[in-house]
């Protein structure tokens, strides 16, 4: 850790590593010229060995070349005899092949670091890019959720809001008028024959409040679905929808079709529902089809009209996962929970919603 630190203390700059380990190498030199002349000459090429040892180390390989090289050079100038390049002694020879020898061991060593460290720094820098990149993909998907427990917010209260306003609207009036005619009743007992009209008046409207209060049940969460299965509480919406809308709905299932999970059944029912709902407010079609087939194991849900399309900038919002209505974000989320995806191609000649969902497993109910 020391030598990594002293390292990225000096700059990564080839002269200034040369310069570096020159200086280095004049210093041990002029330490060595000195303690000869106080201790004599035992301990000169130890002095050497570590000049050599800290260009290995902090400045590389070449640095600790030329460090050598100037040793060997100027060794003799600092080591008696001095200002001599002839060897007279057998122990200086000895001391210059040792020196030698540990030099060579000592850049190698220090090469070997230096590699390795390379690695290490090149490993850690790719660990920091990856860390990087999963903290902005989950920082993405954060703010992808919190986007979405808002709109599922926003939906709740629009849904809470239009109930009451279908409450309001229908069941509010039909009471009203209920009430005057009650009225009617109580002030006018008299007239038998007023009576017994505001009585038949009241009874019919009493009918027409309880059907819809049937029908916006229904709508809510239709109890066909549970009772009957997908197949027929499907016939039963698409009967009520093309008679409200004047929208021709093809209905198309696969052969035998049995009955599947409660939360697949559901989720198959409030794709088609929210599909026919965008024909009915936004595409201008006449006619829609409707096609759920097995397929590979799993489920495939395909919604078809021939209307306007959807508007190629409202496609590139859909598509970059910006802030589509509510209705596509909620069906994509309702199916991605039970591992599925969602395809939406749409052109001037219509649009086609394609969801595909697998099995459940265990929870397939094979047809009777």
């Amino acid at each position: 850790m020391a030598t990594a630190a002293g390292s990225a203390r000096i700059p990564n700059n080839s002269v200034t590593k040369y310069i570096v380990a020159l200086v280095a190498t004049a210093a041990a030199l002029l330490i060595c010229g000195v303690l000869n002349r106080v201790l004599g000459d035992s301990v000169p090429y130890v002095i050497l060995v570590l000049a050599v040892t800290f260009s290995a180390w902090y400045c590389g390989v070449g640095p600790a070349v030329v460090s050598v090289v100037f040793i060997l050079a100027g060794a003799k100038l600092v080591i008696p005899p001095v200002y001599s390049f002839n060897i007279h002694a057998r122990g200086h020879l000895i001391g210059m092949l040792a020196f030698l020898v540990a030099s060579i061991c000592v850049v190698v060593m220090g090469e070997a670091r230096r590699r390795e460290n390379e690695k290490l720094h090149l490993s850690q820098k790719t660990l920091e890019d990856r860390v990087k990149e999963r903290t902005a993909e989950l920082d993405r998907a954060n703010q992808n959720l919190r986007n979405l427990t808002a709109r599922l917010l926003q939906l709740q209260d629009d849904e809470r809001r239009r109930f009451a306003r279908e409450l309001h609207d229908s069941v509010g009036q039909v009471l009203a008028a209920l009430s005057m005619n009650l009225s009617t009743v109580r002030t006018d007992i008299e007239r038998l024959a007023k009576t017994v009209d505001a009585l038949n008046e009241s009874e019919t409207l009493v009918g027409e409040m309880t059907k819809e209060v049937r029908t916006i049940s229904h709508l809510l969460h239709p109890p066909l679905l549970d009772e009957g299965g997908l197949a027929s509480a499907l016939r039963w919406y698409i009967d009520g929808f093309t008679e409200r809308s004047k929208i021709k709905v093809d209905l198309h299932l696969s052969d035998n079709f049995g009955r599947l999970s409660r939360e697949l059944e559901t989720a198959v029912f409030r794709v088609v529902q929210e599909c026919l709902t965008n024909i009915h407010r936004h595409s201008g079609s006449a006619v829609a089809k409707v096609r759920i087939v097995h397929a590979d194991a799993g489920l495939v849900v395909e919604v078809e009209d021939r209307g306007k399309g959807i508007p190629p900038e409202k496609m590139l919002e859909m598509d970059s996962a910006g802030m589509p209505g509510v209705g596509i974000r909620g069906m994509r989320e309702r199916i991605r929970q039970l591992g599925g995806d969602l395809d939406i191609d749409s052109d001037s000649n219509g649009t086609i919603i394609r969801a595909r969902l697998p099995f459940a497993g265990p929870s397939w109910i094979a047809a009777a």
